[in-house]
């Protein structure tokens, strides 16, 4: 039976991703003074988070804390007991860095922002509109509401390109996103009886508080009952208050794209034997490393040209029509990113799938410019945004042992041909083929690690919890 979800206690960021809000900008922030004023300035802004309900008609804010911004605000333990220790520590913690890929030059000391050496990171404002003026009216609203003397001083603004269906590489971005159960979408997918209801993932992975794909409840922070005497939170049914309850763990990296380089590269790579581009065979490469054809079609439905008509298609498998890689190679990035059903234990089975959606992410991230960043001239890339309810088993497991590992799936010599760091080794990209497979070597490093940090996307009552009420030992 599915556990209804309390959209109103949900930030909206978890339910949509704000399509029609094509502009948008991140404000970074860290607390300027005693937290009573810090959490002076964020109460008057709580009001403005959207929730989970309905579609923002013209604007959304939604707000998350790292480890230390939660601290800075007062929430001292028990209530950071319940965190996951990779939270607690941080995305930088050099542990975790190097389980990350994230040395050479993703290290954070490189970092723009959220880096040891950068200013602090305390609290992530996501500003959404409808279009640039609206957006520029929301942001001013807000500096004026959290960005005054004592409370909080900004780290960093990230800045977004116009939201488009195109990822800065060129190709359509967005299509394979799980399914939330109990979301209408999750609802009509699983009453059509395809493999699109594959794709519906139990709520639990995303959100804290609802059974994830093990029937379990993910571990959250709890809080003894002492600490909200007037009942601001949800009562756990494990006993005391629940801090976690209807929030999420978002995963921010910025991703700078070389673009001039991945295409320098598929031209070299393709050029006729007269020395002249190929643009076809370019293409055709591109395609053949990220899984999908720049206008969507996935190359196992599609292997020899690109079809409109399959443009969103997200219900297919690997096991029963591309086992051996033939027409997707078997590491691709999306067959990395998203198996499916390719993957032990008995792959093409109900338990391969299974397996998969214990794995899975809500992303998202929106694409930058030039404009905005800070980050160069000619710099695109990607504010990878991602939701989930288990940040070691969800995303670093799928950045470690799918994308970075050069082992994945049968391979010897090819971390991800498209994202993973490519730190000392021969970094080989293969095509599977009869009778002979073709092997590109030698892959430059085409993303690279700008700024990044883990947060706690809070319910609504948890936020008004932490902006009005002082834990018992919390700071003034």
């Amino acid at each position: 039976m599915t556990t209804p979800l309390e959209l109103d206690d949900i930030q909206g960021l978890v339910t949509r991703g704000y399509r029609t809000l094509t502009s948008a900008c991140f404000l970074v922030l860290a607390t300027a003074g005693p937290a009573a004023t810090a959490r002076a300035a964020l109460g008057r802004l709580a009001p403005r988070v959207t929730n989970g309900l309905s579609g923002p008609p013209d604007t959304a804010v939604n707000v998350a804390l790292t480890a230390d911004g939660l601290r800075r605000l007062g929430l001292e333990p028990p209530g950071l007991d319940g965190f996951p220790y990779e939270f607690v520590v941080g995305m930088t913690d050099p542990d975790r860095s190097r389980f990350l890929g994230d040395v050479g030059e993703n290290a954070p000391r490189h970092w723009r922002w959220g880096g040891p050496a950068g200013p602090p990171v305390h609290v992530l404002v996501m500003l959404y509109a409808r279009d640039g003026q609206r957006l520029r009216q929301l942001e001013a609203e807000t500096r004026r509401e959290v960005l005054v003397p004592g409370a909080f001083t900004e780290t960093a603004r990230l800045g977004t390109a116009e939201l488009t269906d195109r990822e800065p590489f060129g190709f359509r971005d967005g299509i394979s996103q799980p399914l939330v159960e109990g979301l209408p979408k999750a609802a009509l997918a699983a009453g059509d009886g395809g493999t699109d209801g594959e794709q519906v993932v139990r709520a639990g992975e995303f959100v804290l508080g609802y059974p994830n794909e093990y029937g379990l409840l993910t571990d959250r922070p709890l809080l003894p009952t002492r600490h909200d005497p007037v009942g601001v939170l949800p009562s756990a049914p494990e006993g005391g208050a629940d801090f976690g309850r209807n929030g999420s763990y978002l995963v921010f990296r910025q991703l700078r794209q070389d673009v001039e380089a991945f295409r320098d590269y598929l031209d070299a790579e393709t050029r006729r034997p007269d020395g002249s581009s190929d643009p076809a065979a370019q293409q055709a490469l591109a395609a053949r490393m990220v899984g999908r054809w720049p206008g969507g079609a996935p190359l196992v439905r599609a292997p020899e040209h690109d079809d409109p008509a399959l443009a969103t298609d997200n219900g297919f498998g690997y096991h029963a029509t591309d086992p051996a890689g033939l027409r997707c190679p078997l590491g691709a990035h999306i067959r990395r990113a998203n198996p499916r059903d390719s993957l032990d234990p008995r792959p093409g089975s109900a338990d391969s799938v299974a397996v998969g959606r214990r794995h899975r992410l809500l992303r998202r991230g929106r694409p930058y410019g030039p404009d905005g960043t800070g980050d160069g001239p000619d710099a695109h890339g990607l504010h990878f945004l991602a939701l989930n309810a288990n940040i070691s088993r969800q995303f670093e497991f799928i950045q470690h042992t799918w994308l970075d590992n050069p082992n994945f799936n049968g391979l010897h010599d090819g971390p991800d041909p498209i994202v993973a760091p490519r730190q000392e080794r021969r970094t080989t990209f293969t095509e599977q083929g009869r009778p002979f497979r073709t092997r590109h070597v030698g892959l430059p490093q085409f993303v690279t690690v700008q700024g990044g940090a883990y947060f706690f996307l809070p319910g609504l009552k948890a936020l008004h919890y932490l902006c009005t009420a002082v834990p018992e030992g919390g700071r003034q």
